[in-house]
């Protein structure tokens, strides 16, 4: 019972390390699919195996942290940090099985461009993360956390240069709908990594 009551740091700050692997490995897979629709199918279970064994590294943080009294930063945080960062990759499952189940054959450019942004903004979220451990680490944090922050915005300059293009173009309004909400979902997955940018901000501001 006592061992309950003692930090759990590293352990904590472990499977944040593993989920955002997990996140990096993900977006490098969505991005593998974008560039060659030859391993569709193998790249679409990969994705979701990726996210399934993410559902277990975040069911591991969130029983840790109900069985631990004492956590490295507050409860909420590690709660919110680590659903936040499991949402990243249920974008990436969806934008894969979207693309598997719409049947498509082929992305345009600018899908490929938004899927490098997601990868982008992955490794950033792995870097940030990486440091969390040490809060003398703080500028160098927030640096990256605006990094990330830079590269959702370049995700909203490309989807919204992507759809006017799409609707003034795409003379298919079957492939205009697929398209639009491929479109959507991978912009969303830069959302959620400048969603877990804001909560590592927050963290750094209460304890550094």
């Amino acid at each position: 019972m006592f061992g309950r009551l003692m930090p759990q740091e590293g352990k904590f700050f472990d499977l944040f390390n593993q989920h955002a692997a997990l996140c990096v490995k993900g977006a490098e897979e969505m991005l593998g699919l974008m560039i060659n629709f030859d391993d569709l199918e193998i790249r679409t279970h990969m994705v979701e195996s990726i996210e399934k064994e993410a559902d277990k590294v975040t069911y591991a943080c969130v029983d840790l942290l109900h069985k631990t009294f004492i956590t490295p930063i507050d409860r909420d945080d590690i709660h919110k940090l680590i659903t936040r960062m499991d949402d990243i990759l249920d974008m990436m499952e969806d934008a894969a099985q979207t693309i598997s189940l719409y049947d498509l054959r082929a992305v345009t450019p600018e899908a490929k461009r938004l899927a490098e942004l997601c990868l982008s903004c992955c490794l950033k979220v792995q870097e940030a993360v990486g440091l969390l451990h040490d809060m003398g680490n703080a500028q160098k944090i927030v640096a990256i956390c605006e990094e990330i922050d830079r590269f959702e915005s370049d995700a909203d300059h490309v989807m919204r240069a992507a759809m006017s293009k799409l609707f003034r173009d795409e003379p298919d309004v079957r492939n205009l709908i697929k398209m639009k909400a491929i479109y959507e979902i991978l912009e969303t997955v830069t959302d959620r990594c400048e969603d877990v940018a804001n909560i590592i901000e927050g963290i750094i501001v209460e304890n550094a």
